[in-house]
């Protein structure tokens, strides 16, 4: 078995911090859209803002460009996103 050039090693852990980085970011992120669940809840909105999930997707396509990502994807991205947070918002609506 050889040994693991180290250039590919190096890119490997940058993947590894980006990756921990990512889970710690959307970690942060749940946190917060967990709130606002808590907020809709307590004053009766719908867990879904279609008009906010547009702007989101126009701003985030907008940024993809920017940083030379797929838009498409990071669409995708954004889309699985919102669907697990409403998911979030509908149970913080449920009766404990």
């Amino acid at each position: 078995m050889t040994d693991t050039p180290a250039e590919l090693k190096t890119l490997r852990d940058s993947i590894d911090n980006l990756d921990a980085a990512l889970i710690h970011i959307l970690a942060e992120r749940f946190k917060c859209t967990q709130r606002v669940g808590e907020l809709k809840a307590r004053l009766q909105l719908p867990s879904s803002d279609p008009n906010r999930e547009k702007l989101q997707i126009e701003r985030l396509r907008a940024l993809a460009q920017g940083a030379h990502l797929d838009p498409d994807f990071a669409e995708k991205f954004l889309a699985f996103v919102i669907k697990e947070v409403i998911r979030h918002h509908e149970l913080a609506k449920a009766p404990s």
